[in-house]
């Protein structure tokens, strides 16, 4: 085979799977017992799973989640926090977001997962989405900036009712989500209760329209005891940290 001028065609064209397997191939004692067929089953099988994992890696970077180790496979369903692994796992696989749903409960987790399942993901604090629409409005990014946000296929938006709203955040609110509205899909992490929600946007008659677009469509999750987060940071100082401590 003239396996050197078939790897280099293999590389110019970026199958770099289908030429990793080419290799691997070549290499075996029994290449020759293997028909083109699964010569070519194998090298394709290769180049999807590699093709798969950048796009995975490339979502998991465009997304900005905080904690990209977070796994569906590695929830915790033994804590008592009120998850059920049923709904869970089956929530899982991802049919809320090709219905365009909406989710309250596990940014991470889930964002990691979406974009396992090939949809596009982008993580916003609360309070950094106010601040990256505020400046937009003033250097003329506004319009780009809401597109970017109406067309990305899971938003999640974490720290969610951290602080009263302001009249520009109000309308800002609404115009997101009447954008997303059945067209895309918005996870929500909140430490305030759903009913408290109206009264921490204000102005009633906004609040009613942004809950609309996001309550009636959703799946909601409602954990109890201390969150995860606060458990991982929970750990005993060391010698060094404490003798830190002890002389400030």
């Amino acid at each position: 085979m003239l396996t050197h001028p078939t790897l280099e065609q293999m590389q110019a064209l970026g199958l770099a799977g289908m030429a990793a397997a080419y290799r691997q191939l070549a290499e075996q004692d029994n290449a020759a017992d293997l028909s083109r067929d699964e010569w070519l089953g194998l090298m394709l099988d290769r180049e999807a799973a590699m093709r798969a994992d950048r796009r995975l890696t490339n979502r998991l970077a465009a997304a900005k989640l905080r904690f990209v180790d977070a796994c569906i496979e590695d929830v915790d369903f033994a804590s008592r926090r009120g998850l059920d692994r049923r709904n869970t796992l089956q929530l899982a696989q991802g049919a809320w977001l090709k219905a365009h749903e909406n989710f309250i409960m596990l940014a991470c987790a889930f964002g990691r997962q979406a974009a396992r399942l090939d949809h596009s993901v982008l993580y916003l604090r609360m309070p950094r989405l106010f601040e990256d629409l505020a400046m937009a409005r003033l250097d003329g990014r506004f319009p780009r900036l809401i597109d970017k946000l109406a067309r990305v296929q899971l938003l999640i938006l974490d720290d969610w009712g951290t602080h009263t709203l302001n009249d520009q955040q109000r309308l800002d609110l609404l115009e997101i989500f009447e954008e997303r509205y059945r067209r895309k899909s918005t996870l929500i992490t909140a430490q305030l209760p759903v009913a408290q929600w109206h009264d921490m946007i204000g102005e009633p008659t906004i609040a009613d329209a942004i809950l609309d677009r996001i309550i009636h469509n959703s799946h909601r999750i409602a954990l109890e005891g201390d969150s995860m987060r606060r458990k991982k940071a929970a750990r005993p100082l060391t010698d060094v940290e404490n003798s830190e401590t002890n002389t400030n």
